[in-house]
């Protein structure tokens, strides 16, 4: 992997901390969960041969430190970060990739700022109003549930959950040759407890009504629902499937499951590379 130029960007209470690597087109990485910065290394690593890469950890987690105690953390204030950061590394268009509940935020910010976005890859994307009602009434119902086993058991309990949520069953070992998932570090495990506690009600919480859903389809920026192949019709899969039926695209498939951006990055890295041409 190239080397990685680190900065910081001043947000309204908190610094958000970014790196930079590769050269060529940018390309904004937005992780999932409690992910930061470093969560996909093996993916950005590959990327940088023809990308300007640019990974951050969002606000509250590992270096993006908050400036005080905070009740929630919205997807609308982590498009705000996002929108800041690309406003001070471009005056063009970006291309996004987003993936889970990043791939919300990527959706929160091309609609707030669709001049900024040229293509947006929604990678299974936690946004339950996409959803049926019936089936937007068993997510949120799932989701609580894991909030409820975070509140009673803690961040592993939930997590397992979470696992559960997304058809994730690291007991497989699905992943290409070579990749090996470390196990979740003192740092990590605190980021797991900033998502719990901090984001994920406002997740479930967040929906995109339908003058939204119309902008993003009218909008310059270029919005692509995509999913794993291996998520076997999870949530986040229905969510993705949803968009894309209400945008008028297909759903794009890719490598893996809904961490395959860790389990398969050199696949997730070639198909990346043909949506962003096509």
């Amino acid at each position: 992997m190239s080397a990685a130029t680190s900065a910081v960007l001043s947000a309204p209470g908190c610094d958000i901390h970014y790196d930079i690597r590769g050269s060529g087109p940018l390309l904004l990485v937005i992780q999932g969960g409690g992910g930061d910065g470093s969560r996909t290394d093996d993916l950005v690593g590959l990327l940088t041969a023809d990308h300007t890469v640019v990974t951050y950890d969002r606000r509250g987690l590992s270096r993006s430190r908050l400036d005080g105690p905070v009740d929630a953390v919205t997807p609308e204030t982590n498009a705000e970060d996002a929108h800041l950061l690309l406003t001070a590394l471009t005056d063009e268009p970006a291309l996004v990739l987003g993936s889970s509940v990043g791939a919300n935020i990527a959706l929160h910010l091309a609609h707030r700022y669709p001049g900024q976005v040229r293509t947006a890859v929604a990678h299974e994307p936690l946004v339950l109003g996409l959803l049926a009602e019936q089936q937007r009434a068993e997510a949120v119902q799932a989701l609580r549930k894991l909030e409820a086993l975070y509140a009673a058991e803690g961040w592993p309990a939930a997590v397992r959950e979470m696992a559960a949520f997304n058809n994730i069953d690291l007991s497989v070992a699905d992943v290409e040759p070579g990749v090996v998932l470390e196990p979740t570090s003192a740092d990590q495990s605190a980021n797991i407890e900033f998502f719990l506690g901090k984001e994920v009600p406002q997740f479930r919480r967040n929906q995109f009504d339908d003058a939204m859903l119309d902008a993003l389809k009218a909008a310059p920026a270029r919005i692509v629902p995509a999913a794993g192949a291996a998520s076997g019709d999870n949530w986040s899969w229905k969510c993705a499937e949803a968009l894309a039926a209400r945008l008028g695209t297909r759903l794009e498939a890719f490598p893996g499951g809904h961490i395959g951006l860790k389990t398969h990055p050199r696949g997730f890295a070639a198909r990346l590379r043909e949506v962003f041409a096509g």
